[in-house]
């Protein structure tokens, strides 16, 4: 696919000679990379799941180092046309860096971000061969694989803003917008499951009762739904972004388990013959809906009075929908193909008297419950001031 480039007419002169009135190849291959980190990230969860014993060169595997090399190739090659072939406007437009080099912000996240994993590769092989099985996610290894992942995945969100910010929504071809908006969605969306997967081990079905659930949920969710509200050309920026993470993740729900796969590591306590998928989404389109709609009615409001209408509506709404979820997801009525909960770790007992039932100690109640609330509206209104801050340094990024 190359570069859509829109005619000049007489009505709109200077946005031919724009360079945000096209979309170039670069875009298009790190939203890819970024949309293949995601699939072999959730994809490697569920491998270690249902298998245990994984390679350097393993499937998963190879879909996030797809994706690292994705777009660390073609946001490298951009930065050498720039530096080396590029005419003094695209020089200036860009970020010098290294005394001769120039490229857009987005692409060199990218590139950080493909030397971060590139360089996690070897070290998390040999974690696996020092120490075995993983028990977290967040192991040193995986740690500094996520970190170059997120880098990646948050340049390919930079490098769309950068070309949607370059010319006014009102004078974008509506093709150009459609794509625009598209790309932001995907780009924005797929950050956003990454930051869930990240955070997934406070954020699973068994703590949906529990305070720390919804402080954790408060710290990073509106951080990146209200600055995506703000930067999107979008009216429903934030609604688009949730969408995205919840298609893609259902999607990797429903697909994972029709393929075979039996534990190579033991002792099995759970004896499976398909693996075994990650969690079921957030419903985290409520409350992102709530977002935008306060983004829409009260964008010339006092920023303060702003985070706290963001951080009580986020609180409010992911309260009212994901705790009797939480209820859902236990019941008989879940355990099927669409929602999931049948999932079980291969080396836990299935048997276990909580595993679609909820712990005395799981759930927050009274005065628990009352002040852990109180806390984690604090988070949100801290997390919502920044991301305003945040998101209006998004929507004025042209580089």
């Amino acid at each position: 696919m190359g570069s859509l480039v829109i005619p000049k007419t007489e009505a709109a002169p200077a946005l031919a000679n724009d360079s945000g009135a096209h979309i170039p190849l670069y875009l298009y291959a790190t939203v890819l990379a970024s949309i293949s980190i995601m699939v072999g990230l959730v994809w490697d969860i569920s491998w270690h799941m249902s298998i245990g014993r994984d390679g350097l060169l393993s499937a998963p595997h190879l879909a996030i180092y797809f994706g690292g090399v994705l777009a660390g190739i073609f946001s490298g090659i951009r930065v050498l046309k720039i530096s080396f072939a590029g005419t003094p406007k695209q020089r200036g437009e860009s970020v010098k860096f290294w005394g001769i080099f120039y490229g857009s912000l987005g692409a060199l996240f990218c590139i950080w971000g493909a030397f971060a994993m590139l360089t996690s590769a070897p070290f998390d092989d040999w974690w696996h061969n020092t120490y075995g099985l993983d028990v977290t996610i967040l192991s040193p290894p995986h740690t500094v694989l996520l970190l170059g992942m997120i880098t990646i995945q948050f340049g390919a969100m930079l490098s769309v803003l950068s070309r949607q910010n370059k010319t006014a929504a009102h004078l974008l071809p509506p093709t150009v917008k459609l794509l625009l908006n598209v790309l932001f969605a995907l780009s924005s969306g797929f950050l956003l499951a990454m930051v869930f997967t990240m955070a997934s081990e406070y954020l699973g079905r068994h703590d949906m009762h529990g305070v720390l659930f919804y402080q954790v949920a408060s710290l990073l969710f509106p951080l990146l739904l209200v600055a995506v509200s703000i930067s999107s050309i979008s009216r429903w920026g934030a609604t688009q972004t949730a969408a995205v993470y919840m298609v893609f993740m259902m999607l990797m729900v429903w697909i994972l388990p029709l393929f075979p796969a039996e534990p190579l590591l033991g002792p099995v306590l759970n004896h499976i013959d398909h693996f075994q998928a990650f969690d079921f989404p957030l419903l985290l389109i409520v409350p992102a809906l709530a977002i935008d709609l306060i983004s829409q009615r009260m964008s010339h409001k006092n920023s303060w009075l702003r985070a706290l209408a963001y951080a009580v509506a986020f609180l409010a709404t992911l309260l009212l929908v994901q705790w009797p979820f939480g209820d859902f997801l236990m019941s008989e009525w879940a355990r099927n193909w669409f929602f999931g909960t049948e999932t079980w770790y291969f080396g836990s007992d299935p048997n276990w008297e909580f595993r679609y039932a909820y712990g005395p100690w799981m759930v927050s109640s009274g005065l628990e419950l009352l002040s852990g609330l109180g806390i984690a509206l604090g988070i949100g209104l801290l997390s919502s001031r920044l991301a305003i801050a945040w998101g209006g340094w998004m929507k004025r990024v042209m580089r």
